[in-house]
């Protein structure tokens, strides 16, 4: 059976590596290592298609070592042993080229296949690279993380994308047996989602489904195929992002049909139930925020119970905060809050705190006029003495927008009854 496209043209070095030259480039965190051949135990953590299982096996071949591979979905504990066994007699131990060991998915793994792997990454039995598609911080152990590197992936650029478009068009040895005219590239690469796997299997199914002699690749042309062929969306890696994004758009809407019905689309595929929990813990602040601060709560004691409780009851509690997430007030007043005020720190730099603000801990900072004129709210009238506590550069920059629901609209007669014009509330 023949190789799929993103298999046969998977990078074998370095210099056939597409993105991630914060990691692999010339100045690279780890291009240096790798030449070295000297490889810490890491975490690489990214989206699904950026390219994390070809680094770790590009790694091990430029380092010369062992490769072996588990997968969290279908390894348990004695099959770690069995290769961790395996590995300690392929030779290599307490040396610089001790085997690597490759998960994928690590953030699967339970807390006892989790454990299993300690005594061997610490005695330097194996060298352990795990890939994950989820914050390893919430996924795996402390007592392993902390043995371990984290490395972040980037999304795959449209540059990237495009990249590998045409270089599978120009090093596939079927794909140089066709005539392909690349003629748009917008619906290509707004379906792959940023994931260079997904990329080239739609590519590769455009086109295999042409039977002319020249094939011109169009965004009508795709949208048209990709649609007849619904099969291409069945992979559970790429069908997990699609559906946790209708979840939350869902939610996002004041829909709790259309949530409980992407909900049980997740249970029914056996997804994490702190996966679903996590996402909605987000949505609670960023979607929802001061309208009713309770959803944060709701949602947090949700992650807490399903992280207790597990299937098939959780699906209960996880369908209650759905549907009271679905029918909340919404507001992203807080969320783009922050957003403003980080993009203003990236234009604007380390503006000085004012000196009233400053912490006055010596003599000598108090002599400096540190802390001099600051107003102690709790010594006025309403608990409140209008002062400046931006940096001056700043001063009168309004950075939340509170939003035109109930409560937050109290916020903002709140903030005018003190402020009166300052920040145009």
């Amino acid at each position: 059976m023949e190789a799929p496209l993103a298999e046969r043209i998977r990078p074998q070095n370095l210099s056939e590596y597409i993105s991630q030259s914060h990691l692999v480039g010339e100045q690279g965190s780890l291009t240096h290592q790798i030449a070295r051949g000297i490889i810490p135990s890491l975490i690489l953590w990214g989206p699904p298609g950026t390219g994390k299982t070809t680094l770790a096996q590009i790694m091990a071949q430029e380092s010369k070592r062992p490769f072996y591979t588990l997968s969290a979905i279908n390894s348990g504990v004695k099959d770690i042993r069995d290769v961790i066994d395996k590995a300690k007699q392929s030779g290599g131990l307490f040396t610089a080229k001790n085997p690597i060991l490759f998960i994928d998915e690590i953030h699967r793994f339970s807390k006892s296949q989790q454990d299993s792997l300690l005594a061997a990454v610490e005695k330097g039995w194996v060298t352990l690279i795990g890939a994950t598609t989820e914050n390893p911080s919430f996924e795996v152990i402390p007592a392993l993380l902390s043995r371990c590197q984290v490395y972040i992936l980037n999304a795959f650029s449209k540059e990237d994308l495009e990249a590998l478009l045409h270089r599978a068009m120009e090093t596939d040895e079927i794909l140089k047996s066709k005539n392909i005219q690349l003629k748009e590239t917008e619906a290509l690469l707004r379906l792959s989602g940023g994931d260079g796997r997904k990329l080239l299997n739609i590519f590769e199914l455009i086109v295999n489904a042409s039977e002319s002699e020249t094939i011109d690749i169009t965004n009508e042309k795709v949208m048209q195929l990709v649609q007849k062929n619904t099969v291409l969306y069945d992979k559970t890696g790429e069908q997990h992002y699609d559906i946790v994004s209708a979840f939350i758009k869902s939610i996002r809407g004041s829909d709790p049909n259309g949530a409980v019905y992407w909900l049980a689309r997740m249970i029914e595929g056996g997804e994490d139930v702190k996966f679903i929990a996590r996402r909605m813990l987000i949505l609670a602040s960023e979607d929802i925020g001061n309208a009713n601060p309770t959803a944060l709560i709701m949602a947090n004691n949700t992650f807490q119970a399903v992280t207790t409780i597990g299937y098939p009851e959780s699906r209960i509690i996880l369908s209650q905060c759905a549907v009271y997430l679905a029918t909340s007030a919404k507001s992203n007043a807080s969320y783009m809050a922050i957003g403003k005020a980080q993009q203003m720190v990236k234009q604007t730099g380390d503006l000085p705190v004012p000196l009233h603000l400053r912490n006055a801990p010596t003599k000598l900072m108090k002599e400096l006029g540190y802390g001099d004129e600051y107003k102690y709210s709790h010594d006025f009238a309403n608990n409140f003495a209008e002062q400046e506590f931006l940096p001056e550069d700043l001063s009168n920059t309004t950075f939340y927008e509170p939003g035109n629901n109930a409560r937050e609209r109290e916020l903002r007669q709140f903030l005018k009854n003190r402020w009166n014009d300052k920040y145009g509330y």
